[in-house]
């Protein structure tokens, strides 16, 4: 199929209040144009630099997230324009966003990630971390951030009840954490890739990260460092 195609099957099987973000990741601008011609507006980006080198090339409605973890030194290149940061994993990184962010005289959305996978190179937050975190309060000082919900990877296994008790545990903990310290705007569930988005559907995602369905295998030749 081609890339339209592609894209199209996996927006038919989404229903309808489910965000697709499309991770563009590695590769080019082209291909992200054509699927920008194509309707779609949200791409997803892990590497700072490369982001940024596709904003300025690809039309300025494009609403870009940053999904892939991010360093405190990366953040000033995407504070003038990402719409949303699904990786945050620190109040040392929050604090950054909301200083970068007030230099640009914006309010960025961000998203807290959360560690439920058996993988311990995955990042983010411990469910009671987060919950002693939030109960600190430190974060109700920051002016320049919003905090939208909360983000997950879960473990890379074919065993879907594990996937899905693990994208269970996050949908109950934006609950919780809605009810205690937010709004109804602290609405976003971001989680399920393409090898397990519809588990992560069926368990309350609004919105899911899906590359290579989309786009096909991911070049990490060095054209993509």
């Amino acid at each position: 199929m081609s890339l339209i195609e592609q894209y199209e099957t996996v927006k038919r099987s989404l229903p309808e209040g489910v965000t697709l973000v499309a991770v563009s990741k590695t590769h080019p601008a082209e291909m992200i144009r054509e699927l920008y011609d194509a309707g779609q507006r949200i791409f997803g980006e892990n590497r700072p630099q490369e982001l940024r080198e596709k904003y300025d090339q690809l039309p300025h409605d494009i609403r870009w997230h940053m999904i892939g973890h991010l360093q405190t030194n990366k953040v000033k290149y995407i504070a003038p324009f990402v719409e949303l940061i699904h990786s945050v994993d620190s109040d040392r990184l929050l604090a950054v966003i909301d200083k970068e962010a007030a230099k640009n005289n914006r309010t960025i959305d961000v998203l807290f990630e959360i560690h439920v996978a058996a993988e311990e190179t995955k990042s983010g937050w411990e469910p009671d971390e987060l919950r002693a975190y939030l109960a600190g309060g430190a974060w109700r000082a920051y002016t320049h951030i919003r905090c939208r919900g909360l983000m997950t990877v879960a473990t890379q296994t074919d065993d879907e009840a594990r996937i899905r008790s693990e994208f269970t545990t996050v949908h109950d903990l934006l609950a919780e954490l809605r009810d205690r310290y937010f709004d109804a705007t602290f609405d976003t569930l971001s989680m399920g890739m393409t090898h397990d988005y519809p588990i992560a559907i069926a368990c309350g995602a609004t919105m899911v990260r899906i590359g290579s369905k989309i786009f096909g295998a991911r070049n990490y030749g060095p054209a993509a460092q």
